[in-house]
């Protein structure tokens, strides 16, 4: 039988399609290593996306993000206040700059 974690509501869906979902909802342990699968299932599906499909699947990653900073005590908010913490410390990636190292002086 097929496990994974799925969206709040895609148990109603199926039951609109005319099928009857098995279900049981995670403790907070099987919860945790659920989402950090379900990134990995997210990235390697916007990895093999294409162009008309990518942004859907940025989406998709982005969901479950959020989902594991509530898991730790964070909300989406607070993610994006560090990200932008960061860039202003570190820069973004909008200059597409690649470090191959250092040169000996």
């Amino acid at each position: 039988m097929v496990r994974k974690l799925v969206r709040d509501r895609v148990p109603e869906i199926i039951r609109a399609d005319g099928a009857e979902p098995v279900i049981t909802v995670a403790d907070a342990e099987e919860y945790r290593r659920e989402l950090r699968a379900k990134l990995g299932e997210e990235i390697r599906e916007y990895l093999e996306a294409g162009e008309d499909t990518a942004v859907e699947e940025l989406a998709d990653v982005l969901e479950v993000v959020y989902a594991l900073a509530t898991l730790h005590g964070a909300s989406p908010e607070r993610v994006e206040e560090v990200r932008r913490a960061k860039a202003d410390e570190r820069g973004g990636f909008a200059d597409r700059l690649v470090w191959h190292g250092n040169r000996q002086r």
